[in-house]
Order: structure tokens, then C-alpha cells, then sequence
């Protein structure tokens, strides 16, 4: 039996562009850690160890994550590139002969099905490496997914490095991949910063391993939205936008009434029981809990820990 999949979760970067003394991952959304969701959609996955590659800040990182049990820590003292970021990973690899996912930590939408069909990809077909792609005609800056006349995954195309006729293509890298562990090593090994930036890329591990022989395919198993990565305030606003509207479908399918969705804040692990009337304006803080057949009045603020009794009017 082959061993169960492994996760490698890159969180070591500055984030000049968030201007913030906080770590990037560590920003809350929905009153949770952005890489928070990205270590569930890895779990759902079927990731039973997860590394979090960390860098800036590194202790800071660790402690917030310090009460997951399955996460495990490797550090990049020096930022020399994603492929570099991995190789700091090694000892946690070794010896592990199954599935690797390697994803950045500042992607918090993306979901666990997605990841997990990457996951099945890679083992279905012995591949060294499943990049992880989607389609978008929103493709200005990003990577192209170049394939040969038979449609199978030839390279990455950067949008800078693209001509006329690929820049035309609208199937672009999410930056999401699905490894065989012991390739990918061998891989990394290999790896040579020759680039103007002298860093090195996990993006020529793909090439390096069909250089090889080996088989690499491109798999467009994530929606565009699931690739949507945080780097400035303007999309943490973006990524918080789909989170919430997921968090209040949730509540509204379970028989809650919220008036107006596009006025209230429900943080991510509220509890609120059926027939619960939320009227416009309220914020409700994570962690509170609220009973069933509630009225929450206009503009109310429940914050961490507070219960709210059944039948119960707060206003």
C-alpha cells in the first residue's frame, strides 16, 4: 500500500504588497487565519501530514499554528524562490512514497474536491508531477498552460515569455500541484537558479522530471476563483466577499433567516439553530452561539464565546 498523501504549504514570504507587521497567512478572514482554509481543503483532501514552510517572521507563524496536531514545520531562511522553499521540506519527505500536494498558504479558497482530483490524477496515471490548472479569459499576467497537438501538457508559459498566439490561451497555472514525493525530490535536486532573479523555481521541476522520461500532465480540476491568491488588502477583500456569502448560505440553508445577506457579518465557526431571524446589520463574532426561534435585532454585535438561549430576543 502506498502511503497516504502529503502536504506541503508555502508561507515564508514578506508580502511587501499587504504593508502590514503582520504575516501574510496569519490575516483573519471571517474571524479565522487565511491559511487556515488552506490546511482544511488539504485535510479534505486526504493529507494526513501537512508542512508549512515558514520564513518571515517564522516564530510567529509557528505559534498561531501551533494547535494543529498534523502540522509540522520546515523554515526558508533565505527566500530563494518556490522550488528552494521545497527543498527546506526534505527531511519531512524522505522516505514517503506516495502523493505530494505542494500549494501556497494565501489561496483560501480553495476547495478539497479540487485538491483531491489533482491527488487522483497524479495516482491514476504514475505521474511525476499534475499541475493543477483553470480556464479564464481573465488571464492577463499568468502562466499559460501550453499543451502539443495531442493535447497532453507540454510547459508553462509565462504571460511575459508568451507569444501572440499563447497569449490567446485561456488555460493558465493556479500554482497548485499534485507530485509522486520521491520524484519530486529527485527533482529538486536538479534544480539550477538560472533565471534573472538567481532563485529557484519549482515551476522547472515539471520540465526536469519529462526531461527524465517521466509523464507530466496538466489537470483543470480548479475554478479561477479557487486560484484567487492574496497579496494586497484589495483581494484579501475579494476572498473574504466569497467566504462570507459561503458562510451565510450555509446558515440560511439550515433554517436561519438573515434578511439582508449583503448587511451582515457571520465570522466562520458561528452556531445558530433553525427558525433564527438575523435582521440587517448585525455582526456576529466567531465562536458565539445562538438558539433556536432568535430574533437578532438591527446593528446587534455578538462577540466571542457569547450564548444566546432559545427563544431569546437581542436588540
Amino acid at each position: 500500500m502506498m502511503s497516504a498523501p502529503l502536504a506541503v504549504v508555502l508561507a515564508a514570504g514578506k508580502s511587501t504588497r499587504m504593508k502590514s507587521d503582520t504575516p501574510k497567512v496569519l490575516h483573519r478572514i471571517c474571524g479565522r487565519l487565511m491559511i487556515e482554509y488552506v490546511l482544511d481543503a488539504t485535510r479534505a483532501a486526504g493529507a494526513e501530514k501537512i508542512v508549512v514552510v515558514v520564513g518571515h517572521k517564522a516564530a510567529q507563524v509557528r505559534e498561531a499554528l501551533s494547535g494543529h496536531e498534523d502540522v509540522v514545520f520546515a523554515e526558508q531562511t533565505e527566500q530563494n524562490g518556490t522550488g528552494h522553499a521545497v527543498m527546506m521540506c526534505e527531511n519531512e519527505l524522505s522516505g514517503h512514497d506516495g502523493s505530494l500536494l505542494v500549494l501556497a498558504g494565501d489561496t483560501p479558497l480553495l476547495e478539497g474536491t479540487s485538491l483531491k482530483a489533482l491527488l487522483d490524477h497524479q495516482r491514476e496515471t504514475s505521474a511525476g508531477s499534475v499541475i493543477g490548472t483553470a480556464d479564464t479569459h481573465n488571464n492577463e499576467g499568468l502562466g499559460r498552460i501550453v499543451r502539443d497537438s495531442k493535447g497532453e501538457f507540454d510547459c508553462i508559459r509565462e504571460h511575459k515569455d508568451a507569444s501572440e498566439q499563447e497569449l490567446l490561451i485561456t488555460e493558465i497555472n493556479t500554482g497548485c500541484y499534485a507530485f509522486s514525493t520521491p520524484l519530486l525530490l529527485e527533482s529538486l535536486r536538479q534544480l539550477r537558479p538560472n533565471n534573472a532573479q538567481s532563485e529557484y523555481y519549482l515551476t522547472d521541476c515539471p520540465r526536469i522530471l519529462m526531461d527524465a522520461g517521466h509523464h507530466v500532465a496538466a489537470s483543470c480540476s480548479l475554478t479561477i476563483q479557487e486560484a484567487i491568491g492574496v497579496n494586497n488588502r484589495v483581494q484579501l477583500a475579494e476572498v473574504r466577499e466569497h467566504i462570507q456569502q459561503a458562510i451565510l448560505n450555509d446558515h440560511m440553508r439550515n433554517g436561519v433567516t438573515i434578511e439582508d445577506p449583503r448587511q451582515t457579518t457571520i465570522d466562520y465557526g458561528v452556531r445558530i439553530g433553525m427558525d433564527t431571524v438575523i435582521r440587517p446589520g448585525a455582526v456576529i463574532d466567531s465562536g458565539a452561539s445562538i438558539g433556536t426561534h432568535c430574533h437578532i435585532g438591527p446593528h446587534v454585535h455578538l462577540v466571542d464565546r457569547q450564548l444566546i438561549p432559545d427563544s431569546s430576543t437581542v436588540s
